[in-house]
């Protein structure tokens, strides 16, 4: 499987992917695109040979459509099997989300279907919860919706900041993604739950 990888960060995940998608793994990385030509993953990628691309946002601000339909040409040209989002922060329309349908993955740092949406470590600890997590799920038109593909679980220990918190979230982030599109990428959906 060709896979496309969209960040807007650091792209610590993008390279976790990578790194994993070698030897007898199902799929191969073929272009990480980014919203953002500040986004540290774009050089990262260029460091790991995977080629990169770059759709700013910013040029199309109040034109979503405009936006999607640029980051479709983008895609094209590498002709993606599947798209991995990974830390990609910006809300993609039923217009772009459902042609992928089936086909795109994201990663979302809290154990869904708790904390959609933005600030989850805060929001975990505001709540009292005693574990908080990350998911893996296929993407919907519905925002930090669909399939769940697999879950990591980190307990909240006493003094937890949602920095704190956050970091030890990431590390089971590095390792539930590349395990996930492993087996998704072989066919395989059944939910990985890791503890």
């Amino acid at each position: 499987m060709r896979v496309a990888i969209l960040l807007s960060g650091g792209g610590s995940n993008m390279v976790r992917l990578v790194q994993s998608m070698t030897g007898d793994h199902p799929a191969r990385p073929v272009l990480v695109l980014a919203n953002d030509p500040g986004a540290g993953g774009l050089e990262k990628a260029r460091g790991l040979g995977v080629p990169v691309s770059c759709v700013d946002h910013r040029p199309f601000k109040g034109d979503r459509a405009g936006f999607e339909a640029a980051l479709r040409d983008a895609l094209a040209p590498a002709a993606p099997d599947l798209i991995c989002l990974a830390g990609f922060m910006r809300v993609l329309t039923a217009g772009f989300v459902t042609p992928w349908q089936g086909r795109m993955l994201n990663i979302h740092p809290s154990l869904l279907p708790k904390y959609r949406g933005l600030d989850t470590h805060a929001r975990a600890l505001e709540a009292g919860d005693a574990e908080a997590g990350c998911t893996v799920h296929e993407v919907t038109a519905a925002l930090d919706d669909g399939p769940i593909l697999g879950q990591a679980r980190v307990p909240v220990q006493p003094g937890d900041t949602a920095r704190s918190l956050a970091a030890r979230v990431l590390v089971q982030e590095h390792i539930l993604y590349p395990a996930v599109l492993r087996r998704f990428a072989s066919g395989d959906r059944r939910v990985l739950h890791l503890p």
